[in-house]
């Protein structure tokens, strides 16, 4: 190759390499921010529960008692659709992975004649109040170690007080 073959590539490189460091400069200037006082951002500080060994006990911002007495048992009815999968809501009516939910507050723990129940819940030795049930649907798997009950839980405590109300609709107002 030639000298001057060799400076005419040499010189294109570099000028498309001062182009490009031109042109990123030159595209900072409308993008650019006054410089931070302090480094970061300020993040929420993270409130801590003391769950006394009850990892499903939490800080509530509204009383579950506020939240239940103003739950809309209609909306209960349409958040367990996902229940239904494998518990029955009609009387009589069982399905071979979950019990019968009518009349399931006020019902001892593991009571009726359903057979899968685990032995922890066959065991547990409680009955379904709206307390119980508020913490088992917060995350089952906590409340009754070794359930056989798949269900991840409900984050939400307005939606666990909707579905409280419901069961509490179809079991005839017992608490």
């Amino acid at each position: 190759m030639e000298s001057l073959e060799f400076n005419k590539v040499a010189g294109a490189l570099l000028g498309t390499a001062l182009f490009t460091m031109a042109l990123g400069i030159l595209t900072d200037i409308p993008f650019s921010h006054a410089k931070l006082a302090k480094p970061g951002y300020d993040l929420p500080e993270a409130v801590e529960a003391s769950t006394g060994g009850n990892a499903v006990a939490a800080v509530a911002a509204v009383p579950f008692a506020t939240l239940l007495a103003s739950a809309d048992p209609k909306r209960g009815e349409n958040d367990t659709k996902v229940c239904a999968a494998c518990h029955s809501f009609d009387p009589g009516g069982e399905k071979p992975t979950g019990p019968n939910l009518i009349g399931v507050v006020g019902r001892e723990m593991g009571s009726t004649s359903f057979a899968g129940y685990s032995d922890t819940m066959k065991g547990f030795g409680k009955k379904w109040d709206d307390e119980a049930l508020n913490t088992f649907l917060t995350k089952p798997s906590d409340y009754v170690k070794g359930t056989k009950m798949g269900f991840p839980g409900e984050k939400s405590p307005e939606k666990r007080a909707d579905i409280i109300a419901y069961l509490n609709s179809i079991s005839g107002g017992a608490k």
